[in-house]
């Protein structure tokens, strides 16, 4: 097969698999922008209850490690 009608295959190929992923794409359930915003909220806001959390121990450790050290 030469250079060329592998390069023309290579491109059909390419092109067939942009189509298949612009129809995957139609059929996605893509969420509300209210959905999206309450997903942020409640991320962000268990990022920092276990930043606090962890952060506490963290602390806590730190305090018996140099008590028991001393």
């Amino acid at each position: 097969m030469s250079k060329k009608k592998k390069a023309v295959k290579k491109t059909r190929k390419l092109g067939n698999y942009f189509k298949e992923v612009k129809i995957e794409l139609k059929k996605v359930s893509w969420p509300s922008k209210n959905e999206i915003i309450s997903s942020t909220v409640i991320v962000l806001f268990l990022t920092v209850i276990f930043s606090a959390f962890i952060g506490g121990f963290d602390y806590l450790f730190t305090i018996i490690l140099k008590l028991i050290s001393v």
